[in-house]
């Protein structure tokens, strides 16, 4: 039987207590998201190697998650999507914010906007510089080609053959163009490869599509393994607890369909949850700092104050404009015969508004001067954004997003409770650093700049929130009323070398000897863009770790740790 005839139908037999251990493997991934799809398939790809998936969401193939447009409809909705909201933030005018994380099979690469970003070379030297020892710019180009098939082929920076399609926006709007020119028009340059040699300027985005449908990390990397037999994949599952015998891990506890049930790790478990899932399950596990675990009554088993906390992500601003022109989208009549009309063009050429992700054209610029580091990310949407699509309005516009590239504002990730159904508490602690309102607000000086240029002066109607508003005061208290993710949150279990990392630069867990963890939770820093090909890029650089360790671990005269002595019981 194939893995995917096995996904999600291989519940126990009764409720209750947790069964005892009967299903062995060799390694269990927790979360198929893009870094979890990226291990099930290098981890399976020895058929003698046992390796199960276990995702908390479905696998599904409907045709809104194939459809690149469908995005829009995913972001504001709890369809496959967790939907989590934060702690109410001082930073942003007391408001809860958004944080929207893909429930299903692929993870956020199912739901997101398709943006291959890779960030800046400083990024990853930074890590290195930190104590992120091997994480340079030099050593994770390679796995950034090694994954990808990149539609305009192979250079010193992309590769082709890779599990991961990426390619340029099928059918750009005229109105995307029109922007990259206003960008021009301020002095900076274009930029037709954002993952080439500098990030600087105004150009397309490349996606991760391929004949105008999205190509997630499931559709990469999983599906091409679904049908090995020693692949078991497990979707509507929920990763209850980690199961450890001294300062090894010998399995998880898991619930699906009601039941309780353990499954056996004989070499490891791959932790893939996300930013927010991760710490999660290792403080359900009695992994993370001593007092917040007391406070919700788990023993300590591993005393790691870093669990949870450094959490960072992109804070953005939305400029908002109302227009006319038949390029951009809306509740209108136009816009509705415009997508009526899409969809004959899309059966037939997968060309056409369906294509679009919306966000084609962007831009990174510095705030401090052309030619300056970029601090600051511009994504030019066709379309009016108000609080993530959540609200709309009648009528057409156009949009642009300016994001800080790396704030300064650190947050943490908690319980609520000890009942894992529970979301976990999210408090990113958006705008508490000075450094970050002011940087905001330097780019959103910029970005009206760019913005009310004569680039779009036959197209542009009013801005809805700052239009005549020019005082400092005024503008940040729009800024804060507004405010929200940019949706790449990361950090909170930070990789380093020292006492307070939460995992070492082999991304193996502090404390344990077959413990990995292998998603953005994982970054000291955030990168200077969109953080979804990082997270595959760490996804295959995990699988190398873990494959170089087992390897190791069988080499005549080593210690083997493949076999859990018989006397060895799961706490």
């Amino acid at each position: 039987m194939s893995a995917q005839a096995r996904l999600a139908r291989s519940g126990p037999p009764s409720a209750g207590q947790p069964e005892t251990i009967e299903t062995r493997y060799d390694y269990v991934i927790v979360g198929g998201g893009s870094a979890g799809c990226v291990l099930a398939n290098r981890l399976s790809a020895d058929p003698a190697r046992r390796v199960c998936l276990v995702e908390a969401g479905s696998h599904a193939e409907r045709l809104v998650i194939k459809l690149p447009a469908g995005f829009a409809a995913m972001l504001p909705l709890p369809w496959h999507n967790y939907a989590y909201e934060t702690v109410p933030q001082p930073g942003l005018d007391g408001r809860r914010g958004y944080q929207p994380r893909g429930k299903i099979l692929g993870g956020s690469s199912s739901i997101n906007a398709m943006v291959y970003v890779r960030g800046q070379a400083e990024d990853y030297e930074a890590w290195a510089a930190a104590g992120a020892t091997g994480w340079s710019y030099a050593d994770v180009l390679p796995y950034f080609i090694q994954s990808e098939d990149n539609a305009r082929g192979a250079d010193d920076f992309h590769g082709i053959g890779g599990p991961l399609h990426v390619g340029d926006p099928r059918s750009p709007s005229p109105m995307s163009h029109r922007f990259i020119e206003a960008v021009q028009a301020g002095g900076y340059p274009r930029n037709g490869d954002f993952n080439g040699a500098r990030q600087e300027g105004a150009g397309m985005y490349q996606l991760t599509q391929k004949h105008g449908e999205r190509w997630s990390a499931a559709r990469g990397f999983l599906q091409p393994a679904l049908a090995r037999r020693n692949l078991t994949v497990l979707t509507e599952t929920q990763t209850l607890r980690l199961l450890m015998s001294g300062d090894r891990a010998v399995g998880v506890e898991i619930a699906q369909h009601g039941h309780v049930r353990r499954l056996a790790a004989d070499q490891g478990v791959v932790v893939c949850a996300g930013v927010f899932g991760t710490p999660q399950l290792l403080l359900l596990s009695g992994i993370g700092p001593a007092d917040e675990l007391s406070r919700h009554g788990i023993s300590t088993r591993i005393s790691l104050p870093g669990v949870g906390e450094n959490l960072q992500d992109h804070i953005d601003y939305t400029l908002n404009y109302r227009s006319s022109s038949p390029d951009v989208y809306g509740l209108s009549i136009g816009s509705a015969w415009r997508l009526l009309r899409g969809i004959g063009e899309y059966r037939r050429e997968r060309r056409g508004p369906y294509t679009t992700n919306f966000v084609e054209a962007a831009a990174f610029l510095g705030t401090d001067g052309i030619g300056k580091r970029p601090d600051v990310q511009l994504q030019f949407a066709l379309g009016l954004i108000e609080d993530h699509a959540r609200k709309l309005r009648l009528g057409r516009g156009y949009s642009c997003h300016v994001c800080v590239l790396r704030p300064r504002s650190r947050g943490r990730v908690g319980l609520r409770s000890a009942d894992p159904r529970e979301a976990p508490l999210i408090d990113p602690r958006f705008l508490s650093e000075e450094d970050d309102v002011q940087s905001l607000l330097r780019g959103f000086k910029l970005t009206r700049e760019i913005m009310e240029s004569p680039s779009f002066a036959d197209v542009r109607g009013k801005d809805l929130y700052t239009a005549g508003v020019h005082a400092d005061a005024e503008l940040i208290r729009i800024l804060r009323r507004h405010s929200d993710s940019n949706y790449h949150p990361v950090g909170t279990c930070r990789m380093g070398s020292d006492e307070s990392a939460v995992v070492d630069p082999r991304l193996k867990l502090r404390g344990m000897r077959n413990v990995w963890i292998a998603d953005a939770s994982v970054m000291p820093t955030l990168i200077s863009g969109n953080t979804n090909a990082t997270s595959i890029m760490i996804g295959e650089r995990a699988a190398d770790f873990i494959l170089a360790d087992e390897t190791m671990a069988t080499l005549p005269g080593l210690p083997s740790a493949q076999k859990r002595p018989e006397s060895e019981t799961p706490a």
